[in-house]
């Protein structure tokens, strides 16, 4: 069995060699399967980039689920608002994907710009990010895990959506999903609190998030828990009710001794107002709505007047 193992691990190094070479021995990131490498294409000189994903034989599970998630939503998304993946060799101990290469992600490009990325290139990122996510909706995708390290930029400040491990085709009506989406800052209320079902609305939310985040330099519900990230969104939004969300007490996870807070205002929430004006707080506001069925799409999103003028 071993041997057959090697010799199925020679044979995928073998055609993996024969088309790309390593150019980099050191990673490019690491996540929680593999990681990545920059390589380029003996055929083209094309630079791609390359995720190692190291597979247990022994393990009835196979391929990570979340790796045959990513394959499948990205072999039916064709989009330039999304990462590109080119090609896919596997062996029983190996599964290696090949993707064009982006030279950063939001996180880093956000840290290296020291919190202050000019107004109009947040109005830009953003526009692409909807854009994106519109793509995937129109295709009954959720990406479900929509934050800065998941979104990729180049040198052209092009912005695409990457790792689409979480990534789940819907229906109508939507079926229940497991909760364990979205990294707790960029995760929806409803699903905090417990909603037994959800929808795009998840993404939209998490846009909001990162829209925020852009403009002001910090994410702008930092908590440390699930508990912790709710009582920072009611902190700065103000604690909803069933004027403002229908059907919020309702939720397993809301209790009616919560603290009781009003909206801050957005010209007090770290200058947003200041760096987006008028009419990009009005769209947050869309984006950021309590109710999901009351937060924008992003077909919607992308006819707002705040987005009209960023497009290509």
């Amino acid at each position: 069995m071993l041997g057959e193992i090697n010799d199925d691990f020679d044979m995928l190094e073998k055609r993996f060699e024969q088309k790309y070479e390593v150019t980099e021995p050191k990673a490019l990131g690491e996540g929680t399967y593999g990681k990545v490498y920059k390589a380029v294409s003996r055929e083209s000189n094309q630079v791609v980039a390359i995720k190692r994903i190291k597979l247990n034989p022994d393990d009835d599970e196979g391929v990570p689920s979340t790796a045959l998630r990513e394959v499948a939503v990205l072999k039916d998304l064709d989009s330039e608002y999304v990462v590109k993946l080119f090609e896919v060799f596997c062996s029983p101990s190996k599964l290696v994907l090949v993707f064009e290469l982006m030279e950063n992600d939001l996180r880093k490009y956000m840290k290296q710009a020291g919190g202050k990325i000019p107004s109009h290139q947040v109005k830009s990122l953003c526009w692409q990010l909807v854009k994106g996510l519109e793509v995937c909706h129109a295709c009954r995708i959720i990406h479900r895990d929509i934050k800065p390290q998941n979104l990729l930029i180049d040198a052209n400040h092009r912005l695409k959506l990457a790792d689409f491990g979480l990534a789940r085709a819907f229906m109508v009506p939507v079926p229940k999903y497991t909760h364990e989406v979205v990294t707790v800052w960029y995760r929806a209320p409803e699903i905090l609190l417990g909603s037994a079902g959800y929808s795009i609305a998840v993404d939209m939310w998490a846009v909001g998030c990162v829209f925020a985040e852009m403009a002001t330099g910090r994410p702008m519900f930092q908590g440390d828990s699930e508990i912790d990230t709710i009582f920072k969104i009611f902190q700065k939004l103000g604690t909803p009710n069933d004027i403002s969300w229908p059907g919020v007490q309702d939720l397993p996870n809301f209790k009616t001794a919560f603290p009781q807070w009003r909206h801050k205002g957005w010209a007090n929430i770290r200058n947003t107002k200041e760096k987006v004006g008028e009419s990009g707080i009005d769209l947050l506001e869309k984006f950021l709505a309590y109710a999901p069925k009351q937060r924008w799409s992003a077909r919607k999103g992308l006819a707002h007047p705040y987005l009209a003028d960023a497009g290509p």
